[in-house]
């Protein structure tokens, strides 16, 4: 397992940064759940809907206290990764974020174009 996560944030609040860190190794050399069980991050086949939020309630608690958890959610953003908790956000919450942030780049590019034209 690779990935930590928190709860769902609007994209619109640039992210905490870490400390910097040493960086010869990789971001998930750091991540929280390397240490826990991957079946915590991803969802079992057919799982019902209260164990599926439990269970991610429970993945993103360990994200909130993970060192890398922006990196890991920059990372599933830019991917994008389909499945699983990722940086304290599930793949619907970070589907949000994503439409969030194409709406909020096609606002700024006609803003820019109407600028431009007067």
């Amino acid at each position: 397992m690779l990935q930590p996560h928190q709860p769902l944030l609007d994209a619109a609040v640039p992210p905490q940064r870490t400390p910097a860190r040493d960086q010869a190794g990789p971001w998930h050399s750091e991540a929280v759940c390397r240490r826990d069980e991957a079946g915590l991050f991803f969802a079992p086949s057919k799982e019902p809907t209260a164990a599926r939020l439990s269970r991610e309630e429970a993945a993103k608690r360990v994200c909130a206290r993970c060192p890398v958890m922006v990196e890991c959610r920059e990372h599933a953003l830019l991917q994008p990764e389909p499945y699983g908790v990722w940086g304290g956000l599930t793949a619907a919450e970070r589907r949000v974020v994503l439409a969030r942030r194409r709406r909020r780049e096609a606002e700024l590019q006609r803003a820019v174009r109407v600028a431009a034209a007067g």
